[in-house]
């Protein structure tokens, strides 16, 4: 049974440091546009500056994008090694819990659009709600599936 707890720690772990990842560095070549937290420029950001232009809050975008990035990759870091496994995912579950009230806010919403361009209609369709609502369980279930040391 701890066996198959590690192994389900390490796949969760590893899905979640993949997306985290994805999300702030993006490693793979031509990422789409203005979903980069770290290599957008100011004002680009289709999430972040979507909240600020809603809520009217500047600090959304690009204070709040850069922090949030910083907050994942040190979710990731954490989720990386066994011993502080737990703690990175009470962070991940943290940043998560963020994400999902802010999609249930009207500031965002669940369908987030696809481009910033005026008169742009199109969205994801809620893809980015499903998203963090599928990395908030994955959080829950490292804090959950994560054999301790007395196991």
């Amino acid at each position: 049974m701890r066996l198959f707890r590690h192994l389900v720690s390490w796949a969760l772990a590893l899905f979640l440091i993949a997306m985290f990842v994805q999300a702030t560095i993006y490693p793979l070549p031509n990422p789409p546009e203005g979903s980069v937290k770290f290599f957008d420029p100011p004002g680009t950001n289709i999430v972040f500056q979507t909240l600020a232009e809603r809520s009217g809050q500047t600090l959304f975008e690009p204070a709040g994008r850069i922090l949030t990035g910083v907050l994942e990759l040190v979710a990731a870091l954490f989720l990386l090694f066994p011993f502080t496994r737990r703690f990175g995912a009470i962070i991940s579950a943290t940043i998560l819990g963020a994400a999902v009230a802010f999609h249930l806010s009207p500031w965002l919403g669940r369908e987030v659009p696809l481009s910033l361009a005026p008169g742009e209609t199109a969205t994801d369709g809620g893809m980015l709600f499903m998203l963090a609502i599928i990395m908030l369980v994955s959080s829950l279930l490292v804090l959950v599936v994560h054999p301790g040391r007395a196991d």
